[in-house]
Parts: structure tokens; C-alpha cells; sequence
């Protein structure tokens, strides 16, 4: 016989399911709040004792491949959602190098990582602090001039004067300078003394991109090292000067394009500063010199990787091949501006890649 389903029981499910499906969805409406919070357990679980190891077997057969790092610090004991330790400051290694005092032809300044409108009032405070006081500046110029060095024992000494002066001496004021670095987001403070006959009245024109003098030289490099440890001393209470914010802030190197390709680096310096720049960021690039002339303003390189000049995937079939001159680097006046720009060798049987060259030159550059 054919069972005969009736139509009331047809309509309704089985009591089991529909308990089945309460139960789901009184878990969905709940959210976690039936499942136990483990995040506390975790934290205060009990550290276990270094497992002990077999005399035979070698501990680091069966270390883990990528340990986690022991906290000695009291603080971190007990961690909470809202306490979580922040992580350790990784420029702390490399604080030394946001500061270096560089020097070229005579003349020196003192590099550092940061804007102009940033360490402009700190310029100003160390020239206080140092007893030279700030007598007149411009901050679209750049320029900080001191009072007359001559009456503050504490500039004395900073200048290393004479303490009891014989007779009449010059009398001696103090600029410093504070401009764009060549590359982005940098900036170069310069410092010079100057001997005057009166106390200046006005701020004085800064002609201190001459070669210095040895002896002025010497107090140049101690003035930028004590004005370096001033500013690392004073990095977490650092202003930010809105008046030095009209500072020339123009780019000392361009990159000058055409169809979207790079066919020139302009770079508004002095020659010798602008070969120096382009030495070094022909180094960093990778690039390998076969020649070099400065006052013919040419640098001969080989601009291939070193897996290029390897043979790639067949390197075990042959030696590596020695550097050769693949491409030219010039640096060349055109209208009263410096520029660099780069050609292939005339026998390079490679491709041409001078826009590639220039590319990486700008970036080491700028």
C-alpha cells in the first residue's frame, strides 16, 4: 500500500528541525557572545621552562627558523587592546648620517635630512645659545646674521678669539645660511664669519659660496660640528617656521623631458659642485667608469647589470666579461646652464638606453 500523506501534516516540519534552526539563529543574533573570550588567557599564561634536550641532539637541528624575540622590558609583562607597545624606532642606527658636513673647493656645509622652514628656527636658536645673537635676517633669502662677535665671551669662545685681545682687533660678525639641498627634501647650512669695520646697520650680502681661507676654513667645520650636535640635541622640539615658507624652494635638479623620455638633468650650480653631484650619483646608480674627465666634462660608462655582463643563465659556459665603455655621460653649459645628458658609444652593439641612464642618474641626483 501507497502511504497517505495528510495535507496538515504535509504543511508543517518536523519539530526537530525547526529546533535545529532556532538554535542557529539565536547563535548568528548572539555573535560571539556565546563563544569565551580566550585574549586574556593568552595573556596571562604562565611561560613554561626551556625545553630540555637529549646530550645527542643538536639544539639547532629542532630551533625554530624564525624566533621571536625575548622582552626584557617590565612594561610589556602585561599587554592590553589599548597598551600596545609602539614598535622600536629603526632610524635610531642611522641618526648619525641624517647630519654630514661635506666640503668641495674650499667651502663646507652641513647636510641635513630634513626642510628648510623646519630648521630655520633652530638655526636661530643655537645663534642665540652660542651668545651670538641674531642681529638681522631674511627668511625668503635664507640668511641669519649675528651681532658683533667681539662682546659676548661666550662667542669668543665659540670663534676661538683671543681672551685678553692686545690692542685694537676687527671686529666680527656671523652668517649662516640656511638653503635647499641638491637632493629633495635636504637642506645646507653654511656658516662664515666676517671681519667688518663698524657694526653693520643692514644684512650684509652672503658671498659664501668662495673658497674660504685654511684658518677660516677650520672655524667653519667647528661651527657646523657644534651647530650639528645642537640640532640632534633639539630633534623632538623642532618648529616649523611659516615665515620661512617664502624660502626659495626651487629645485637645484630637473629632469627635462620630451615625448615623456628623459633627454637632459638640469642643474642650477657651480660646475664644480654640479661634477661632484654627478660623480656620486654616478656611483650610487651602479654604473661602471671606464674613463673620466672633468674639464673635458665626460664620464665613459658601462651601464650594463652585472647579470648583462655575465651571460645571464649560460654564465656557467664562459667568464664574466670585463667592463666596457657601452655609454657617455656629459656634463655640458648650454646657454649659461648646466646640463647632463647621456649617448650610446659609438661601438656598443647593444640598445640604446640613454633615457634609462638618465633616469637613474635623476633619481640618485634628486
Amino acid at each position: 500500500m501507497v502511504p497517505v500523506i495528510r495535507k496538515s501534516e504535509a504543511g508543517q516540519r518536523p519539530a526537530s528541525a525547526l529546533s535545529l534552526a532556532s538554535l542557529a539563529l539565536a547563535v548568528s543574533l548572539a555573535g560571539c557572545g556565546l563563544i569565551e573570550d580566550r585574549s586574556q588567557r593568552y595573556v596571562d599564561a604562565r611561560q613554561l621552562p626551556p625545553l630540555e634536550l637529549p646530550s645527542e641532539m643538536e639544539r639547532e637541528e629542532i630551533s625554530q627558523s624564525m624566533p621571536i624575540r625575548e622582552l626584557n622590558d617590565p612594561s610589556t609583562t602585561r599587554m592590553y587592546p589599548s597598551e600596545i607597545p609602539r614598535p622600536p624606532d629603526m632610524t635610531a642606527d642611522i641618526l648619525d648620517e641624517n647630519y654630514v658636513i661635506e666640503e668641495l673647493g674650499g667651502r663646507t656645509w652641513l647636510l641635513v635630512n630634513d626642510v628648510p622652514p623646519t630648521l630655520w628656527p633652530s638655526v636661530a636658536a643655537w645663534m642665540n645659545e652660542r651668545g651670538l645673537g641674531v642681529a638681522y635676517d631674511s627668511p625668503q633669502l635664507g640668511l641669519l646674521q649675528s651681532e658683533l662677535a667681539n662682546f659676548s665671551k661666550q662667542a669668543r669662545t665659540l670663534l676661538s678669539l683671543p681672551a685678553n685681545p692686545v690692542g685694537e682687533e676687527p671686529l666680527v660678525v656671523v652668517q649662516a645660511r640656511v638653503a635647499p639641498g641638491v637632493r629633495r627634501k635636504t637642506t645646507e647650512i653654511s656658516v662664515r664669519q666676517i671681519q667688518v669695520e663698524t657694526d653693520p646697520e643692514e644684512l650684509l650680502p652672503w658671498s659664501g659660496d668662495q673658497a674660504a681661507s685654511a684658518a677660516d676654513f677650520v672655524t667653519q667645520k667647528q661651527l657646523l660640528q657644534d651647530l650639528s650636535s645642537f640640532l640632534q640635541a633639539r630633534e623632538g622640539s623642532r618648529s616649523y617656521s611659516r615665515a620661512a615658507l617664502g624660502m626659495t624652494t626651487e629645485p637645484l635638479v630637473r629632469l627635462e623631458t620630451e615625448n615623456e623620455q628623459p633627454i637632459a638633468i638640469r642643474m642650477d650650480l657651480d660646475y664644480g659642485r654640479a661634477w661632484a653631484e654627478l660623480n656620486r650619483a654616478v656611483r650610487e646608480a651602479g654604473f661602471t667608469v671606464i674613463d673620466l674627465d672633468r674639464s673635458a666634462g665626460y664620464i665613459q660608462i658601462d651601464e650594463r647589470s652585472a647579470e648583462e655582463r655575465s651571460g645571464g643563465w649560460f654564465s656557467w659556459f664562459s667568464d664574466e666579461e670585463k667592463p666596457r665603455h657601452t655609454a657617455t655621460i656629459r656634463l655640458t653649459t648650454v646657454d649659461g646652464i648646466l646640463k647632463v645628458t647621456s649617448s650610446m658609444a659609438e661601438d656598443s652593439e647593444g640598445p640604446d638606453r640613454s633615457a634609462q641612464v638618465l633616469s637613474k642618474l635623476y633619481e640618485s641626483l634628486y
